[in-house]
């Protein structure tokens, strides 16, 4: 995905199909980089399956990873990565 520096985004990461039948997640911790920052007023979030982050800033020019952490309801543990590219439009 391009994301341009200034923009403020959500991003999600859709588990549905990666869920058992009645698995929940119960934890997501997101990384993300140093030239990204969280805005205030809009925290992480799941619902529905779903982790959401929203993030500003990036780097131009750089390609950059959002990953994050879950842990479900079974006990499972796994990470996924959202790849931005950060370009000015």
């Amino acid at each position: 995905m391009i994301k341009d520096p200034d923009a403020e985004l959500d991003y999600a990461v859709n588990w549905s199909n990666w869920l058992e039948e009645g698995e929940t997640i119960v934890s997501a911790v997101w990384e993300i980089p140093d030239s990204f920052t969280r805005p205030p007023g809009k925290p992480d979030r799941i619902e529905e399956g779903r982790t959401i982050i929203w993030v500003s800033g990036g780097e131009p020019g750089m390609d950059h990873g959002l990953r994050v952490h879950v842990v479900t309801s079974a006990g499972r543990e796994e990470d996924r990565t959202i790849w931005l590219r950060v370009r000015n439009r």
